[in-house]
């Protein structure tokens, strides 16, 4: 059911009516332009125009689709554990504490560049993979999408092999500190919230993974 300014609803009203019915909602493209290109992400201007008549301008970023690796194992102790990193972040100007992550590469799969960045950011293996889910990182603005993986019987068989401006520490932490701290000091970026949100939804149908 649509809303209107003049007219109140009652609360059980707001699912009355075909909640498939999308199309309304759907602006059609008219036009696009790419008004600045840098080295991780460019950036369009989009205009569109609405079901009711409504037009305007709009922008786009437009970025490679991103890859997070959410390395999984227990430690001598029978412990869950999780192997992260700590790095410095330019936009939050901290250090965060994250899952492996990083862009797809001309020409990989998102499989391949999750290994890729799990292989040079932890140089670890993982003998097992599972796809726990693929969404925007941000629909209001950006174009790409961010795959989320679960990797599990990990071997060390390399030391890092990082980017030229990478800087990063490599750690474990017990799943259920990353649990509870996740969105709070060191556990600052947001991605590593969804990361975590797919990982225990998993974790529904696998409770080994807390526990």
């Amino acid at each position: 059911m649509r809303l209107s300014a003049e007219k109140g609803y009652a609360m059980d009203e707001f699912t009355k009516g075909d909640v498939q019915d999308l199309d309304h909602l759907v602006w059609r493209t008219s036009g696009r332009e790419k008004v600045w290109k840098g080295p991780i992400f460019d950036v369009c201007r989009v205009h569109r125009c609405s079901t009711d008549g409504r037009e305007g301008d709009f922008i786009e970023v437009e970025s490679p689709d991103w890859v997070t690796v959410i390395p999984w194992f227990r430690d001598g102790k029978g412990v869950p554990r999780f192997i992260m990193v700590q790095q410095y972040r330019h936009g939050s100007n901290s250090v965060t504490r994250e899952f492996p992550a990083g862009l797809i590469d001309h020409g990989e799969t998102a499989e391949q560049a999750a290994l890729r960045e799990l292989l040079e950011e932890t140089g670890s293996h993982a003998g097992r993979m599972t796809c726990l889910g693929r969404v925007s990182p941000n629909s209001a603005f950006m174009t790409n999408r961010s795959n989320f993986f679960l990797v599990e019987d990990l071997k060390a068989v390399q030391g890092q092999c990082l980017d030229a401006n990478e800087q990063l520490d490599v750690l474990t932490v017990p799943v259920s500190e990353a649990i509870s701290d996740m969105g709070t000091g060191l556990y600052d970026n947001g991605i590593m919230m969804m990361a975590l949100g797919f990982f225990l939804r998993e974790s529904l149908s696998r409770p080994e993974l807390v526990r």
